[in-house]
């Protein structure tokens, strides 16, 4: 699934530590949902919503939406 985090996160200067720390994940987990490779669960979509103030939809683009 495409997503914004990486955009999201280099606009507050934050590393993938410092974005796993507040997630309470870790580095290789926020690499892996950046990259595509692992999909986030549903609370960690949440939570990662809530972090940047966005709605999920702003930051993760649906599957069926991609192209």
């Amino acid at each position: 699934m495409k997503n914004r985090l990486k955009v999201l996160r280099a606009e507050r200067d934050w590393s993938q530590g410092d974005l796993a720390d507040r997630l309470g994940v870790s580095r290789q987990s926020v690499n892996a949902i950046e990259t595509g490779r692992y999909d986030p669960s549903l609370p960690l979509a949440f939570k990662i919503a809530e972090l940047f103030d966005l709605s999920i939809e702003d930051i993760f683009t649906s599957p069926s939406k991609e192209s």
